[in-house]
């Protein structure tokens, strides 16, 4: 049981400098005992109201310097603090606010939200096991408009689709990885280290990009470039959730329409999902 969307800003002041932190948490335990379930005994119940508290109180205590130690900071709260505690998951994402920059000067107390993907962790631990974290992206909307196809799938009599060469590549991403063992990471560093490799992999060379044979392949390529190029990720989910868009047919306008203005297809939408992790 537990609290969840605790939603809080974190201002932090450095004379005229301000930084803030806009987060939303949840936050879960699992006692040693379930008394309160088949007895209706409560004496050893936190109520939700208290885990809230503590996680507004560490956020004034503590700050936030990243979600991934806010999430450890309270997992460890709570595991040395409460002795009927058995299990501790938290969940951390972040409002994506970022400075705002005025003729290329950054501006020392005003940010604008600009959603480029929503950065998120998590971090559990079981009484007498390891402190594990997670971190990830969500939201991710992702477009490139050609050097993509599908072509040679397998057909029967129900294949109405037809084979392309070149189509627009669009979806929204979600990565989720761990870290295994969790050492002294600079967490920042690498989130962002992860959120390049995923835009390289995806749009390929800036100055010709890289063709796609099908949305797994580029699941499979971000994938592979995250582990070959940071360490300290372990295993790493990916969901593509794609959009696709279909040319208007501008006969009978009296146009030709060569793929210059077409329309998403709202529903189904198509999605492909993978998990990959070292040896």
């Amino acid at each position: 049981y537990g609290k969840n969307t605790i939603k809080f800003l974190r201002l932090h002041r450095e004379g005229k400098k301000h930084f803030v932190k806009e987060v939303e948490v949840c936050t879960h335990l699992r006692l040693t005992s379930a008394h309160e379930y088949l007895d209706g005994d409560n004496s050893l119940v936190i109520p939700t109201d208290t885990i809230k508290n503590i996680v507004l109180v560490l956020a004034k205590k503590n700050g936030i310097p990243t979600l991934e130690q806010f999430a450890i900071d309270i997992c460890k709260h709570f595991m040395t603090t409460f002795c009927q505690v058995a299990y501790v998951k938290t969940y951390v994402q972040e409002v994506p606010w970022q400075r705002l920059h005025e003729n290329g000067v950054p501006h020392v107390h005003s940010f604008i939200c600009a959603p480029d993907g929503i950065r998120f962790c998590e971090a559990e631990q079981c009484r007498n096991g390891p402190l594990v974290v997670f971190a990830g992206i969500k939201d991710l909307k992702l477009m490139k408009t050609t050097q993509s196809g599908f072509e040679g799938f397998y057909k029967n009599e129900h294949t109405t689709l037809p084979e392309r060469h070149d189509r627009i590549l669009c979806g929204e991403l979600f990565c989720k990885w761990s870290y295994g063992e969790c050492k002294d990471f600079d967490f920042d560093c690498i989130w962002n280290n992860v959120r390049e490799c995923i835009l390289e992999a995806f749009a390929g060379p800036p100055d010709c990009g890289e063709y796609s044979p099908s949305y797994q392949k580029t699941v499979n390529s971000i994938q592979m470039l995250i582990l070959s190029k940071v360490s300290q990720v372990q295993v790493i989910e990916t969901i593509l959730n794609n959009t696709f868009y279909n040319v208007v047919d501008m006969k009978n306008l009296g146009l030709t329409n060569d793929k210059e203005v077409l329309v998403p297809v709202e529903t189904p939408y198509g999605s492909c999902a993978c998990t990959l992790g070292r040896k």
